[in-house]
């Protein structure tokens, strides 16, 4: 997937005037909020298990070679074959060298935002091996040629409707436009490409390092069909999935699906160990884990490794006041809301993304949903400073910058600048005591009414109003 994280004030100003765009978001809230909310309800001790959460992911990130090798040492032993790869390009060849050597033609997909880093599909495409997305709304994406908008639901930014008229074009089928109806559709077109597919490809929402096995959560059963029926199975994911025991993904399971989709499990848990065993009915003649670094490594053991924590249940952006107005497609790469605001310029570098780590208000939601607790707008932050350290920031805001920091290093100075602004301020609002067009600001003005000020710094009304009850309570003293 080609990086646009650089056009990301272009793109969100697009977003925002997108009317129909703006509809459909509204989904975000009124869905994924309300049943988060209510799911972790059910947890007898929520904050505890979030805590255990996050030592169960810091165990592995501060020792990930360790738990990496423990890994391949028992997904080998029970006959799969372990890959590593550095960067996207490695992960392309290996699994197109896998689709060579078993002779695969056909590969069906479950949902996976690692190929989506790696543009995965246009590669094997490239390579003369068909690949089929099996979840419904990949599907959507890629006969649609678009790319996802949100890491659990990828098509969040289309209506039913427009859903509707792609089947139509797409399928050749008289045009449906009840739900229920255009899932049987898709599910018709689906189920012949499951019954002839000689590769399944499948991501990983954990890697277990005490069986060798990936885990994988499901709300549609694709996941099932995609690894177990072709006679290849490759499973990708990042470095940073593996979980020590089968225990601590308990614990995990217990905050994902709640955290994701507001549900207390998935429809579809999977615990895939090795290939299919002799005397067993069904699974994959072969069995590949493809680790992926692509970047993360540049993590570990600096000050963004707690980034390293998510588990990609996207709860961050579910609750993220900018994501609910410009969408995924509007941060340019595969990980939109806050988790990309640092990702996305950890993993492409910050030159790459300048303006991600701002895309935000700090108000800190996404600290506080969060299930394995990472610091988002701390994160966000360093990576801000980062950007002024490497004077990636441009030239006007700089100076601008540094003018304030020296301003307000002197308090007199400060107090009596303060005191014009904000009378000038006053005088430039109009009869509502709004501001139509402020200078140097036109960037809050052009797309909303700035109040104005009240004409006074708050030291001088607070000044009053202390005064102001000194006078009172004198008077009352001063009554017989």
């Amino acid at each position: 997937m080609q990086v646009q994280s650089m056009n990301f004030k272009a793109r969100a100003t697009e977003k925002l005037a997108d009317v129909r765009l703006q509809a459909t978001l509204k989904s975000v809230k009124g869905n994924f909020i309300d049943k988060r909310a209510k799911a972790i309800t059910q947890l007898d001790d929520f904050e505890g298990t979030r805590d255990a959460a996050v030592a169960i992911r810091d165990k592995v990130l501060n020792n990930l070679d360790v738990w990496l090798e423990a890994f391949e040492k028992k997904a080998t032993a029970r006959g799969a074959t372990v890959y590593w790869a550095e960067n996207a390009e490695e992960v392309n060849r290996l699994v197109i060298e896998i689709a060579k050597r078993h002779n695969c033609k056909k590969a069906i997909k479950g949902k996976s935002m690692v190929s989506e880093e790696t543009a995965l599909n246009d590669a094997l495409t490239a390579a003369g091996v068909t690949p089929i997305e099996t979840d419904l709304g990949e599907y959507v994406v890629q006969i649609s040629n678009s790319t996802p908008s949100h890491i659990i639901a990828p098509i969040v930014h289309l209506s039913k409707e427009e859903v509707s008229e792609l089947f139509e074009k797409v399928h050749h089928l008289p045009r449906k436009t009840d739900i229920t109806e255009m899932t049987h559709e898709a599910r018709g077109i689906l189920r012949p490409h499951f019954l002839d597919a000689d590769m399944g490809i499948s991501g990983g929402n954990f890697f277990i390092a005490e069986t060798g096995s990936v885990a994988l959560f499901s709300n549609e059963g694709n996941i099932r069909m995609s690894t177990t029926m072709p006679k290849v199975h490759v499973a990708i994911s990042g470095i940073e999935k593996i979980v020590p025991t089968l225990e601590d993904f308990s614990t995990l399971t217990r905050l994902l699906p709640r955290s994701a989709t507001g549900q207390s499990i998935a429809n579809y848990v999977s615990l895939l160990t090795g290939p299919r065993a002799l005397g067993e009915l069904d699974g994959p003649e072969h069995m590949y884990f493809i680790l992926v670094d692509n970047g993360r490594t540049g993590l570990v053991g600096s000050d963004m490794q707690e980034m390293l924590r998510c588990i990609r249940c996207g709860a961050c952006m579910n609750h993220c006041p900018v994501y609910h107005q410009i969408g995924g497609h509007a941060y340019g790469w595969v990980y939109p809301g806050p988790m990309g605001s640092v990702l996305t310029p950890a993993y492409v570098g910050i030159e790459n993304a300048i303006d991600l780590p701002n895309a935000s208000t700090l108000c800190g939601e996404c600290h506080v949903v969060c299930p394995v607790k990472i610091p988002l707008p701390d994160l966000m932050r360093k990576l801000r400073e980062k950007q002024v350290d490497k004077k990636l920031r441009p030239k006007h805001e700089r100076i601008a910058l540094n003018v304030w920091s020296w301003v307000a290093q002197r308090p007199l100075l400060y107090g009596f600048g303060s005191k014009i602004a904000m009378r000038i301020m006053q005088k430039m609002s109009n009869k509502n005591n709004m501001i139509t067009n402020l200078p140097f600001g036109s960037g809050w003005t052009a797309g909303r009414d700035f109040p104005a000020p009240a004409g006074k710094t708050f030291r001088e009304l607070y000044a009053q109003k202390q005064n102001g009850e000194k006078s009172s309570a004198k008077i009352a003293l001063q009554k017989p």
